[in-house]
């Protein structure tokens, strides 16, 4: 298995995972110069009627912070930066967005919710790579046949919309027949987990709920908190509020009132990532979050973070040597 050279500047292998409404510019360019892909929605980057398009903002001001830096410190270059594409039929923006990281060029794409090979062209065509996120075995060879160079492995555990599915059955039966970049999400918090999925078959880790708690995050401060106070157990996955399964935080659930023991079942269809969609208000506050989150502590900058990752990445490596040494 051989990483794009795409990959060859990571301090350790990870990708921050693409959080709605969460990452911004800030945490991006944190993460990057931290070491490890940063990544945001295209979604998230929204203006009003009229004004500048606010994706050619942030893909301008991403660009332009980390060559500042890599120039500063060229032994010690940024990681590459992603750019997620929400890849439904609701997303009225996508042709848009996708014109616009074509002309940015941007480096890394991640496609969720369905898989088209005139994006995957389209990405390949300014130099791109492509990675798909999957909850099956099946929707990853679709992927790969729509002309994906690799996938995400979207596991239990794994916050927002995640599978159903073991890490260790998806990415067995996965590298049963492909060979290409493979990462894996699901309980991804800690460097112990990023070895543990490179032991199964997989090239690295994909976190996301450890960065909603750093200060560069655009979550609510009481959500920070909320993540930094709780545990696997307090996790509760559930398809009731857009229509496909995820993992929320139980506490938030409660707090509007909502019982998280006997939530309603939802309908695919009830999917809406378009600027009409509509929701109850009260769900604004119901907050997602992985299974992993009990090895976040406190509030801290994403710098910390993948410093925290970091060495217990390294002490994970050294502990395994010595015991099958």
């Amino acid at each position: 298995m051989t990483l794009p050279a795409l990959f060859d500047n990571l301090r350790i292998p990870l990708i921050g995972s693409p959080l709605f409404i969460i990452s911004n510019p800030d945490l991006v360019i944190a993460q990057c110069k931290a070491g490890i892909v940063g990544s945001f929605p295209a979604l998230n980057a929204r203006e009003a009627e009229g004004e500048p398009i606010e994706l050619d903002r942030w893909l301008t001001r991403i660009k332009e912070e980390l060559d500042r830096h890599n120039q500063a410190n060229p032994d010690n270059p940024a990681a590459p930066y992603a750019v997620n594409q929400i890849v439904h039929k609701s997303n009225a923006r996508l042709e848009r967005d996708v014109e616009i990281c074509v002309k940015h060029e941007v480096p890394l794409w991640i496609t969720s919710l369905g898989a088209q090979e005139w994006l995957n062209d389209a990405a390949h065509g300014a130099g791109g790579v492509v990675l798909h996120d999957i909850i099956n075995n099946r929707f990853a060879h679709k992927a790969i046949e729509k002309g994906a160079d690799g996938l995400i492995a979207v596991a239990a555990g794994a916050g927002g919309h995640a599978g159903a599915l073991s890490p260790l059955a998806l990415i067995q039966e996965i590298r049963e027949w492909f060979n290409g970049p493979l990462f894996l999400s699901g309980a991804i918090a800690k460097g112990d987990s990023i070895l543990a999925a490179q032991a199964m078959g997989a090239d690295g880790g994909y976190a996301g709920s450890a960065f909603i708690a750093t200060q560069e995050a655009n979550a609510d401060a009481r959500y920070k908190q909320m993540i930094a106070d709780s545990g696997a157990s307090d996790i509760v996955y559930s398809d009731l509020f857009t229509g496909v399964w995820g993992n929320y935080l139980k506490a938030s659930i409660e707090a509007q009132g909502m019982d998280p023991n006997n939530l309603e079942r939802s309908d695919p269809s009830n999917m809406n990532f378009g600027a009409d969609r509509e929701k109850p208000k009260s769900w604004k506050e119901i907050w997602g979050a992985g299974q992993g989150i009990g090895a976040v502590k406190d509030v801290r900058p994403a710098a910390d973070v993948v410093e925290r990752m970091a060495t217990e990445y390294a002490a994970a490596r050294k502990r395994l040597f010595d015991q099958t040494a």
